[in-house]
């Protein structure tokens, strides 16, 4: 087949509003130029994992599942117990396709509950921060359906690892910084801590690191492929009876067996009943693009609200990050994520959330004049989206009485500012790929990450998510915890569109930063003409003003986490508006993304110099 064409052309206009030189500017990675495929993820050796499987003549589903399957066997930001959140563009029907793999809360796991356990949110680590393992189905069910290799080579690189593999800085240190919480689990205790007594407990950055209960497990669900292959079944059925073993047969009764004998509340049902959901994302358009993003279940939908707010206003004219550009953005951010923190929650349990009013283009114009240009407002909430789909919001008494200050703001001279922002990053990793075929694959995969509970012989760690929960219907009332029940989670994977085309592809890592990193990714590449790598490295800002999606689920008002290389004259004027401002010297975040080059036929990968991670291309 012809070699997909792409590619993102400049306008001459473009370049008058960039600082001198931007457009000339060197990288501290270069391009990531492809012909054939491009694959990019987290971490070096995973990204190698995604290479396999081009090269065994896979398509970027194959890649995508190997790579999430890599990472997921590294620990450091994400375990295989976690969850994995997707969209897949379909060549063949012209569709973007999304996948929601997100656990839920298990049986027992009630507002009663975690009040009784003197909780005010569901608690950050250990057996009571659990949902349901997700990754294993979403990789599966994403394999089956759409990729074209067995599970047998799509998992051989992580059986390998979990084998030995030499483990990396992050992680070991990870680990050692973990110790003393990893020791309270036995199952976590005997894998991570490879020095039982010394000085140093965890592995050191090299050593072979090896998971032989993983392994074991891992190979289970292959063995459970090659007997229904053998017993006659498709490739597809094949992959289903893997998909089996892990939630209903013996891989299930370990897992239940090692969460609940160390404090964990999972049941058999609770993975028996739980399934992937192959869903239609929202989208809007903003200008010539269609953003294609998943649902309420995730903060998805912030970037999208956030688009059609500054679609209102000449992003422009202002000029990369001016005081007038970064405080519109933070202003629009601060309007989308307010109703993100009253109004999303599982579109599968009532009461249903107002995503059409949401994502309306009116409502966005409504939200737009609500920004104060003197100053940053520290006091606005989320709006009423019903009148704009016909309805009467049901929780007007919620809403009269929400404060953006819930829970109770930090302000900057707080000793756990540090940990709050920590909070706010929490987590993850993110996948790309892409094909000659057509194919394309964002993921942003995330849950178990260290220190992560061991349940049992699996050799599998559970999530962490539960801790997105609220208890009080007051503070949202589509995301309180119920069994059953998915939380509103941070993970959100990006596709765009033009001329009913892939345009772009993307995601990143960080918790409630990742649709801020995001929408100014895709504004550096749609408003300032930035090459794909130059948008992945580019000086973005972070807002702390919405409610962390973490631990007391804190915000910061005003705080603005800045580029060093923002000019004195700049800081200036934002201080004057009342921002408390921070700096960093990369605050792009990892981004990772793909550019289609429909001129040339080719693709421009990018990964950003923020973290470890690492593209492949050919």
């Amino acid at each position: 087949m012809r070699p997909a064409k792409l590619l993102l052309t400049l306008l001459p206009t473009v370049l008058a509003v960039l600082p001198a030189g931007l457009y000339a500017q060197r990288t501290v990675k270069p391009v990531l130029h492809g012909r054939h495929w491009v694959a990019i993820t987290g971490k070096p050796l995973a990204a190698t994992a995604g290479a396999m499987m081009f090269q065994r003549g896979g398509n970027a589903v194959d890649a995508a599942c190997a790579m999430l399957g890599a990472t997921s066997t590294m620990w450091d930001v994400l375990g295989w117990g976690g969850e994995t959140q997707a969209l897949i563009y379909n060549p063949k029907s012209g569709e973007v396709i999304g996948i929601n793999a997100l656990g839920v809360a298990p049986s027992g796991a009630t507002v009663a509950f975690y009040r009784e356990e003197g909780y005010d949110y569901p608690p950050a680590l250990g057996p009571l921060s659990a949902v349901t393992p997700g990754t294993p189905g979403g990789l599966m069910v994403m394999l089956a359906e759409w990729g074209t290799l067995s599970l047998k080579h799509v998992l051989e690189p992580s059986i390998q690892m979990a084998d030995g593999y030499p483990i990396e800085a992050a992680g070991a240190n990870s680990i050692e910084r973990n110790k003393s919480r990893i020791a309270e689990w036995p199952y976590s205790a005997a894998v991570y801590l490879t020095h039982p007594g010394e000085e140093r407990e965890a592995p050191y950055a090299g050593e072979i690191f090896r998971q032989p209960d993983l392994a074991e497990t891992l190979r289970k669900l292959v063995e459970a492929e090659e007997q229904a292959l053998a017993a006659g079944a498709s490739r597809r059925e094949a992959i289903y009876a893997a998909y089996d073993r892990f939630y209903s047969g013996d891989i299930a009764q370990e897992f239940v067996r090692g969460a609940r004998e160390q404090g964990g509340l999972v049941m058999m049902e609770d993975l028996a009943n739980w399934q992937v959901y192959i869903e239609e994302p929202v989208v809007t358009a903003y200008k010539d693009i269609e953003v294609y993003k998943l649902t309420a279940w995730v903060q998805g939908p912030v970037l999208l609200q956030a688009l059609n707010i500054l679609e209102n206003f000449d992003l422009k004219s202002m000029g990369y990050n001016s005081a007038r550009y970064i405080h519109t953005l933070y202003q629009a951010m601060n309007l989308a994520f307010a109703d993100r923190d009253f109004y999303y929650g599982d579109p599968y349990f009532p009461p249903e959330e107002p995503i059409e009013g949401l994502l309306s283009k009116e409502y966005a114009r409504e939200r737009a004049e609500l920004i104060n240009w003197e100053g940053n407002d520290a006091d606005i909430g989320p709006g009423d989206p019903y009148p704009f789909q016909d309805g009467r919001n049901p929780f007007l008494d919620h809403l009269q009485q929400w404060e953006s200050r819930w829970p109770p703001a930090r302000d900057a001279t707080s000793a756990a500012l540090g940990e709050i922002e920590e909070a706010f990053h929490m987590g993850t990793t993110s996948i790309q790929a892409a094909d000659e075929e057509g194919w394309v694959v964002s993921v942003t995969p995330s849950g178990a990450w260290i220190p992560a509970v061991i349940a049992g012989r699996t050799g599998v760690g559970m999530s962490q998510r539960a801790q997105s929960f609220v208890l009080d219907p007051a503070e949202n009332p589509y995301n309180v915890i119920e069994p059953g029940k998915r939380p509103r989670a941070t993970l959100t994977p990006t596709i765009a569109l033009k001329d009913g085309k892939p345009f772009l592809s993307v995601a990143v890592q960080g918790g409630d930063t990742q649709d801020q990193n995001t929408l100014q990714f895709i504004l550096n590449v749609v408003e300032f003409g930035m090459n794909v790598q130059q948008a992945v490295e580019a000086a973005n800002f972070n807002s702390y003003q919405m409610r962390n999606s973490f631990r007391d689920h804190a915000s910061i008002p005003g705080r603005l986490l800045l580029n060093e290389a923002v000019p004195a004259w700049v800081r200036a004027e934002l201080s004057e508006m009342g921002y408390s401002l921070t700096f960093a010297a990369r605050t792009s975040g990892p981004l990772n993304a793909i550019v289609f080059d429909w001129e040339h036929g080719s693709f421009w990968g990018g990964s950003s110099d923020y973290g470890e991670d690492y593209g492949i291309a050919w």
